[in-house]
């Protein structure tokens, strides 16, 4: 897939933003491009057209973009759908659930021309793998862990993994049933969030590391914690990587070839 081959739609309420929007995307090559002022036009014409990727802004007329993605990922049409959210925002009671939903990326205003960039080559190589008929040699028989207490977290990261070829993905909500789930099955990777009841991430790697009959299995924790202590402490903890929310597909296929297979792109 090359760039010139994307459908993008741009929700944004303000006139002047949304030409902001509209002019970069056509600078990089893009010109399938349909906006809208609010959401529910935006749904409705998803179900008749399906986009590669929507870029809204966080406060519509009609819904946040928060609803806007937790609408979208509820219908199982539009649930694999990339969404890039474009906003001055940032509090953590709006980004939070958008991280959880499996935004591609969240692009301040003013954005750069290389975030964009980032973001469009990340969304084109998600949906190239999706679409590849044949799965990579390198994860056939990778088992993998996915540990999140958010259901719509989980969601997305197991999409963004089998995208990337990997199938064999058991599924855990908390730290708990993920060590007992350890108990009894072999796995080539761990992939974690760190906040989560019962036993979070920190916790996990622990009873991995020191109480596990898998001590050197590989774990990823994922998580939108930004306290430089806690922080420290799952990289003191013996993770073997940590990935902010949201998810670049990009890094997060480079770091599973790194942690599995010793292997860089």
């Amino acid at each position: 897939m090359k760039i010139n081959d994307l459908l993008v739609q741009v929700i944004e309420p303000s006139r002047v933003q949304r030409h902001i929007i509209i002019d970069s995307l056509r600078q990089l090559g893009i010109h399938d491009i349909e906006d809208f002022e609010s959401a529910e036009p935006a749904l409705a014409r998803m179900q008749v057209v399906k986009p590669d990727i929507v870029m809204s802004s966080m406060h519509l007329p009609d819904m946040t973009g928060t609803e806007l993605v937790i609408k979208m990922r509820e219908q199982p049409d539009l649930a694999d759908i990339t969404f890039l959210l474009v906003s001055t925002e940032t509090h953590y009671r709006y980004l939070e659930p958008i991280r959880q939903a499996g935004a591609i990326a969240i692009l301040p205003k003013p954005f750069s021309r290389s975030d964009l960039m980032r973001a469009l080559q990340s969304t084109m190589h998600y949906i190239s793998d999706r679409q590849q008929e044949e799965e990579d040699d390198l994860f056939d028989d990778m088992s993998v862990l996915l540990v999140d207490d958010s259901a719509l977290s989980r969601k997305f990261v197991h999409q963004v993994l089998s995208a990337a070829g990997i199938q064999h993905i058991t599924e855990a909500k908390d730290g708990a049933e993920a060590l007992q789930f350890l108990a009894t099955q072999s796995f080539d990777l761990v992939i974690s969030d760190y906040n989560m009841p019962n036993i979070d991430g920190l916790e996990l790697v622990d009873h991995i590391r020191n109480h596990s009959t898998q001590p050197t299995v590989p774990v990823m924790m994922i998580t939108s914690e930004q306290n430089s202590s806690r922080l420290a402490a799952i990289q003191s903890a013996g993770v073997s990587a940590l990935c902010s929310k949201p998810l670049s597909y990009d890094m997060v296929k480079q770091l599973i070839q790194q942690l599995v297979a010793d292997r860089d792109i």
